[in-house]
């Protein structure tokens, strides 16, 4: 029977993780304004692209007589390089992610919009709708640690006893590592989606999986939790950030080679987005971090079960599928490194690790019985 103050610390818990919900949510919206914003603004820069490029044609067919020049291809030469370039920024040159600015006018100008390098470097641009959604994800997070904390003091221990601790905990792990990230990249692209994600996994946490503040089983007594789970935690963070990465690079790919077969460019917001390549290699980089995090999981998982039942491996339902996601994205580093698999076949076996980490995490500990049956449902 819990103390009163463990219930009010709890109270409390569950208001602080409802004002991070609706902050996030204030926030997600200001990351799509973001794109939506900076998209328009990127159609508007090639239309005034395509006027100069249109001008300066005609300016140069008026200055240079007929056939002259035809066979060197020197006829529109400063026409046929403003095209170019602006052809290059509807594409995205390699390595790079097109960003709009407050040179708007002046990219206009010339027909060419800032761009930042594929190492996703911030450039000199001011984006407000970015910058406030930024600062409101970071309120969020400060609200959403509060209510981790608060929920940590009302129980007595580490808040990762049961699957809604775990989904609250996971979600703030992943919007602070979002966070941590954004200090030397700019990943503001990320943001609905991150931060969707949290939002999801916070009214999933409160409506499916909501357990009052209580005392652990026997099993989870143990500075073991401490350990095994807050690794497990952070590498599903990262998982979390890489399988944003790989689904967009999917759709990146797509309007890359959409746009190069000469069918218009239809997601004029991915511009904002980083190339195929470059979210790839990003991804490949973060799930390397994560795969050792999520080995040091299983091991830990095991000492710990030798411990509590005196057997590090038992084919219990949680340890197979914790060991199916380590066979996964060892197979995906492998595939990747070794064997050329590269582009959508890289992604799409990102993407599918995630949901085994999904699957383990819900569908497993809810409907499967087993040693590691303690989600508090």
């Amino acid at each position: 029977m819990p103390f009163p103050i463990n219930e009010t610390m709890g109270q409390y818990s569950e208001l602080f993780m409802l004002l991070a919900a609706g902050t996030y949510t204030v926030a997600f919206i200001a990351f799509a304004w973001d794109l939506a914003k900076s998209s328009k603004m990127l159609r508007a820069v090639d239309l005034k692209a395509a006027e100069l490029a249109g001008a300066a044609a005609g300016a140069d067919t008026a200055r240079i007589p007929v056939g002259a020049g035809m066979g060197t291809g020197s006829v529109g030469s400063g026409a046929a390089r403003v095209v170019d370039r602006a052809d290059s920024d509807v594409s995205g040159p390699v390595g790079r992610a097109e960003r709009p600015s407050s040179r708007t006018a002046q990219a206009g100008a010339t027909g060419v919009g800032q761009t930042a390098d594929g190492g996703m470097r911030y450039g000199a641009e001011r984006r407000v709708p970015a910058r406030i959604a930024v600062a409101l994800t970071v309120l969020g997070a400060a609200i959403h640690a509060a209510g981790v904390i608060t929920r940590a003091i009302g129980a007595g221990r580490v808040p990762w006893g049961n699957m809604y601790e775990f989904l609250t905990t996971g979600a703030f792990m992943a919007v602070a590592v979002f966070l941590l990230v954004l200090i030397r990249r700019d990943l503001r692209f990320l943001g609905t989606f991150v931060i969707g994600l949290a939002i999801i996994m916070l009214v999933a946490a409160s409506i499916a999986f909501w357990t009052p503040v209580g005392h652990l089983v026997p099993a989870l007594q143990s500075y073991w939790l401490i350990i095994h789970v807050s690794i497990a935690v952070m590498s599903s963070a990262l998982f979390t950030l890489t399988f944003a990465m790989s689904a967009l690079q999917l759709v990146q790919s797509h309007r890359q080679r959409t746009v190069a077969a000469g069918g218009g460019d239809k997601l004029g917001f991915m511009r904002l987005v980083p190339t195929a390549l470059s979210l790839e290699n990003l991804s490949y980089r973060i799930n390397a971090i994560a795969f050792v995090g999520w080995t040091f999981t299983l091991m830990f998982g095991a000492i710990w079960a030798e411990k509590a039942w005196g057997r590090f491996w038992g084919w219990d339902t949680k340890e197979v599928w914790t060991f199916v996601i380590w066979v996964v994205y060892a197979g995906y580093l492998h595939a990747r490194a070794t064997r050329g698999w590269t582009g959508t076949r890289a992604a799409w076996l990102s993407i599918v690790g995630y949901l085994c980490v999904v699957f383990n995490f819900t569908i497993v500990n809810q409907f499967f019985n087993g040693l590691h049956s303690y989600s508090g449902l």
